[in-house]
């Protein structure tokens, strides 16, 4: 079997699809040794995920750069397929909610989630208006489709009208950096990013559908009408759509010394504060899956997060679980979690459960049993030339 996946979430730095792309391209070579598997992109890999590849990647995956040539500008209508269609490739796997339009192999298509069609507030309109456009065609296009959760499986049924024996629900895994850290392996990171010792921690961009407006507006709630002084919240990642007023607000709201911001964090970084904060707190109105509360988890973490149908489906019951829409929910979470070291044994011990559930080499193999679905009529026909 010869796969080719689309590596172009690898050109910069990594996040949720980016971490996805190489995940399970890694997975996927390491679970099946006699297969190649090559990640193709017009876009060079940064150097970081070059140096992943190089080092932390069996020897039948790697990385093409097919250059930024006048086809590939036009990457899925006119460079790829051709590409394709002069490769010995079996198949083609479009990691980003991508797969070429014309091209003579069968094609997996991943769709993390549906937030530009539930959520069109929340992103930029020229996204949602090219992709309520393109991903109903992408979906038609596609052999396979996969999807995270059964709630996104559902909701790709019905919002694109797909055959539910078309989508296979695969989902993803905490990778293996993010584990349990004694408090004192913890300490010179978090002296660098001025992180206190006792805190709460926020861990996404920052983007609307994040919903850390309402968090913040609980955690001033806690301040301002209960005896309880929580500690400071850190909030880590990268700024997003429409948040540039964000922080700003919180100076004129006198919360600037109690909220901290660290930029984007890299994964030893976000290790050690999964491990030594207080509490993790995830109120997302909207998830495809909800990788960081158990990213938390994986390291110890009690998670407060929102009852939302994937997340709910993630965690289980693992999580004390809230109505994101709720500011006043948010905050009662926030005060049992904070004030309670039994909840919060308790959660921490339960998170530690629920994760075994999820590892990336079941993801893979789940992945190429979808892969083999397609290929298995044209490997016997091979086979009985």
């Amino acid at each position: 079997m010869n796969v080719a996946l689309d590596g172009m979430p690898l050109g910069t730095q990594l996040t949720g699809v980016g971490h996805y792309t190489f995940e399970l391209a890694r997975s996927v070579a390491l679970a099946a040794p006699g297969d190649q598997f090559t990640l193709l992109s017009p876009l060079p890999a940064s150097s970081s995920t070059l140096a992943l590849i190089k080092e932390g990647s069996p020897a039948n995956l790697s990385f093409v750069n097919l250059g930024r040539g006048l086809r590939n500008r036009r990457w899925w209508s006119v460079g790829l397929p051709l590409h394709l269609q002069r490769s010995n490739y079996d198949l083609f796997h479009g990691t980003n909610y991508e797969v070429p339009f014309w091209v003579p192999r069968p094609s997996v298509l991943t769709i993390h989630d549906l937030s530009l069609f539930s959520h069109p507030e929340a992103h930029q309109p020229n996204l949602v208006r090219r992709a309520r456009w393109r991903l109903p065609l992408m979906a038609g296009a596609a052999s396979q489709i996969i999807t995270p959760t059964d709630a996104i499986k559902r909701e790709v049924c019905e919002r694109l009208n797909v055959n539910p024996d078309k989508v296979t629900v695969t989902p993803e895994a905490p990778r293996a950096i993010f584990a349990r850290r004694e408090a004192a392996e913890t300490l010179e990171t978090r002296a660098r990013l001025g992180v206190d010792d006792d805190f709460i921690l926020f861990v996404g961009t920052l983007e609307p559908r994040k919903n850390l407006q309402r968090l913040v507006d609980a955690y001033e709630q806690i301040l301002r009408t209960t005896s309880v002084n929580p500690p400071p919240l850190v909030i880590a990642g990268g700024r997003g759509w429409l948040m540039d007023d964000f922080a700003a607000s919180l100076a004129h709201r006198g919360l600037n010394e109690r909220i901290r911001f660290t930029g984007y964090l890299n994964d030893d970084e976000l290790c050690a504060l999964y491990s030594s904060c207080k509490l993790f707190v995830y109120p997302s109105l909207y998830e495809g899956f909800g990788l960081p509360p158990l990213e938390a988890m994986a390291c110890g973490a009690p998670v407060v997060t929102s009852n939302i149908a994937a997340i709910k489906e993630t965690v289980g019951d693992s999580a004390r679980l809230v109505d994101p829409l709720s500011v006043e929910g948010i905050a009662d979470a926030l005060v049992e979690v904070l004030s309670d070291e039994n909840a919060r044994a308790h959660f921490a011990a339960a998170g530690r459960e629920q994760v075994k559930n999820f590892s990336w080499e079941r993801t893979a193999r789940k992945t190429l049993g979808v892969y083999r679905k397609l290929l298995e009529p044209r490997i016997t026909r091979s086979e009985s030339v």
